[in-house]
């Protein structure tokens, strides 16, 4: 063996171990900082020992992890992404589902449902345990996101000033006697990097005097300092007399906090104290006091861990007597959820709370909710953007004709990572409201479409040849829900283990991702709808039905005439009949809606579809078949002198049952001029060369029925077929569709 060689393999060896050691040392200081709450600095030593074993899936799930807690989430995807490539969730089972949520605080909606449902398969042994209930809802909560993106208010959003928000984090709390009360996590020395020269670094409670132009240069309220703890947080008395805030010991960012009040007059706060056990439970949090005016009744609104508790921080309540005695704690379950919820705020105007959770459907991380109160709290609703964004959204108020909100999302002010840190934001009205065109209004409405909406099979009124029903679609959708153990256990019927398994989940995928959301679609397009008739809009909404093809088409076209005269009940029946008088066109201010009803029958569904009435696995619980029982709203446009497309047939479809390969079907239509003007036929348009029409005279009177021949040449055609012609009016780009179905044998 050579000298050379000998040389060469000692000092490999020598170099080998020394960055085995250092990679320890690296690890083992990261370690260190990520557990103090130094991310920045943990992520430092990360990257060196990355930098001597970029593979090792250990290291790179740290990276993950710090990267997720320094809140840089296109990095922590990343490695998520990396970490899941190399284990699929079998050594760190959440990576799954971590990077579903790094992706949607991305904005990513499209892959990140796609992560939640491969989570929802992954960890579907345990369907109780948090990893599948959170993939679930994150589902839920991603297909809901797709369609609210787009229903943005009409307002103004900015950060405040530099005299409020700095490179560090603040949170706001609300305004009070012309002051902005918010809290900040700072210390006396930072450097550019980012290093902290002072063990003062954390969470003060702060003001800001607001005067007519802006925030004045902010001031720590020095009464409510403690040297050893956290505070934040904040809420006056009903009467102004009295001050509750939070008081937290830290270890890292590991809060442990209680409930503070200080009794204030003349600019000062005093006699500061601790509020009982009854409140401040022995060894939970208690934290974010909000006070409420509940029936009369001072309230306090808080969020803590206790043992009943549904998971993480949940909203509790008591009742305050004489300003110094607390009922027993109560929790607001219909809000909490297996996450946190979290930063209660009370709208004393509107009896609305609203609170941050990142549980319910939302956008991002953490979302501004709110719950109307009555005799007591509502299901929440998510406030939407531009309060929301996918970053973490919380601490909402308003003050007069202003909202606030802080947030992380990108804009904030930082020194190294764009979604570190947060910051106050003001949310305002325009300065100068313009009047949307009506180009602009329609815009709106149709970015919202196709609103799909689904049905179970021969629903509603089953073997019923009606075309109106009783039912409104709500109905018939609880309805279709409750059914889903059903339709699980008959999709999944003859499979076993696995294979059964997942035909569950993908079944329930289906409800989520089209049936669900056909509702969540519909509501955002209802509520633009009714504000476009209140401004005394005339408008028609195009709504095409489709059918599984397991009746026969004439059937089917009665069955979808059905499920949309249940749309047209959902709108009469909703908010006690405010679409009423424009559906019957007696509304003072003239806005008017008209449904147009295309039935359309078998005739677009899936041919793969069965339609064997025997095999109803595969007819009627398949998502093969449920795909296609639905109606669609799939256009709106103006009304012209209020009249509907003018020419209409009650049997649009003619079914020529099963006939024989090269036969010549004849079929005659009716059809009928139902406005008050004469029309003149175009052209008939044909979809084939195969078909050939003729109408028995081209201008039509008002109130008068003329009839269209059609034939259909079935050579070279097998199987099921249908074949078409268009009727259209001169001046009219709307036309009415007519058909032969038949099975060729």
């Amino acid at each position: 063996m050579s000298r050379l060689y000998l040389i060469l393999l000692i000092l490999g060896s020598f170099s080998t171990s020394f960055g085995q050691n250092n990679l320890k040392k690296y690890l083992a200081f990261a370690q260190e900082q990520y557990d103090k709450g130094d991310y920045y600095y943990a992520l430092e030593y990360y990257q060196k020992a990355m930098e001597l074993d970029s593979q090792t899936v250990d290291i790179l799930w740290r990276m993950a992890e710090t990267n997720r807690a320094y809140k840089d989430y296109r990095k922590a995807e990343y490695y998520y992404a990396k970490v899941y490539d190399r284990e699929e969730a079998g050594i760190y089972p959440s990576s799954l589902l971590q990077l579903g949520l790094m992706q949607k605080q991305n904005g990513k909606y499209e892959q990140a449902i796609e992560t939640f449902k491969k989570g929802k398969k992954k960890y579907y042994k345990d369907k109780k345990g948090y990893l599948y209930q959170k993939s679930k809802q994150e589902l839920v909560s991603c297909v809901w996101a797709k369609s609210a993106i787009i229903d943005t208010a009409d307002v103004v959003i900015d950060k405040l000033p530099e005299t409020v928000n700095t490179q560090n984090s603040e949170f706001g709390h609300g305004i009070y006697n012309g002051k902005l009360i918010f809290s900040s996590l700072r210390a006396d020395s930072i450097s550019a990097a980012e290093e902290v020269y002072t063990s003062n670094y954390k969470t003060s409670l702060y003001s800001s005097e607001l005067d007519t132009l802006s925030f004045k240069q902010s001031e720590q309220i020095k009464d409510l300092f403690f040297e050893k703890l956290n505070s934040g947080n904040g809420s006056f008395s009903l009467d102004g007399k009295r001050f509750y805030f939070s008081a937290c010991s830290e270890k890292g960012y590991n809060y442990t906090c209680k409930i503070m009040v200080a009794y204030y007059a003349d600019g000062k706060w005093s006699n500061i104290d601790s509020l009982g056990e009854v409140i401040n439970e022995p060894g939970y949090n208690t934290t974010m006091p909000c006070i409420a005016n509940l029936n009369g009744d001072e309230t306090l609104i808080f969020s803590s861990d206790r043992d009943d508790s549904e998971g993480g921080l949940d909203l509790f309540y008591s009742k305050i007597k004489n300003g110094n005695q607390y009922s027993k704690a109560r929790t607001i379950r219909i809000l909490n959820s297996l996450d946190n919820e979290v930063t209660p705020w009370w709208d004393a105007k509107l009896n609305r709370l609203y609170f941050a959770s990142s549980w319910h459907n939302g956008f991002g991380g953490l979302d501004v909710f709110y719950s109307d109160y009555t005799t007591q709290f509502e299901a929440p609703v998510n406030a939407g953007i531009p309060v929301n964004s996918p970053a973490n959204d919380l601490y909402y108020f308003n003050s007069n004709d202003s909202s606030f909100v802080t947030s992380n999302r990108i804009g904030v002010l930082f020194s190294k990572n764009p979604t570190c840190c947060s910051d106050i934001f003001m949310i305002t009205p325009p300065k100068v409201e313009e009047t949307p065109s009506k180009e602009e209004t329609l815009e709106e409405l149709n970015k919202r479409l196709p609103v799909t909406l689904y049905f179970h099979n021969d629903v509603p009124n089953p073997r019923s040849r009606d075309t109106l029903t009783n039912l409104n679609y709500i109905t018939t959708y609880n309805e279709y829900t409750e059914m889903l153990g059903q339709y699980k256990k008959e999709y999944a019927n003859g499979l076993s283990g696995e294979k059964a398994d997942f035909a569950q989940e993908e079944i329930e995928n289906f409800f989520i991702e089209y049936v669900d959301k056909g509702v969540s679609d519909l509501t955002l397009f209802r509520n633009l709808l009714l504000k476009e008739l209140d401004k005394g809009a005339k408008i028609n909404i195009t709504v095409k039905g489709f059918a599984s093809p397991l009746a026969k088409t004439d059937y089917n076209v009665n069955l979808t005439k059905r499920r949309i005269s249940s749309l047209v009940n959902y709108m009469r029946e909703y908010g006690n009949g405010v679409f009423v008088k424009y559906l019957d066109a007696t509304a003072e201010n003239g806005g008017h809606v008209v449904f147009s009803q295309v039935p359309f029958g078998e005739y677009t569904a899936n041919q793969l579809t069965s339609d064997n009435p025997n095999d109803v696995q595969n007819s009627v619980y398949s998502r093969n078949a449920a795909i296609e029982r639905k109606i669609e709203i799939q256009s709106v446009s103006y009304l012209k002198d209020n009249d509907k497309f003018a020419i209409v047939s009650d049997i649009p479809v003619k079914d020529a049952g099963v006939r024989k390969q090269g036969e010549l079907l004849k079929e005659s239509f009716k059809v009928k001029n139902e406005s008050t003007n004469t029309v003149e036929l175009n052209t008939i348009r044909v979809g084939c060369e195969c078909v050939t029409a003729r109408a028995s005279k081209m201008i039509i009177a008002p109130g008068e029925t003329i009839t269209i021949d059609m034939e259909f040449d079935t050579k070279g055609k097998s199987g099921f077929t249908v074949e078409s012609i268009y009727l259209s009016l001169k001046d009219q780009n709307e036309e009415l569709r007519l058909y032969i179905s038949t099975e060729i044998k």
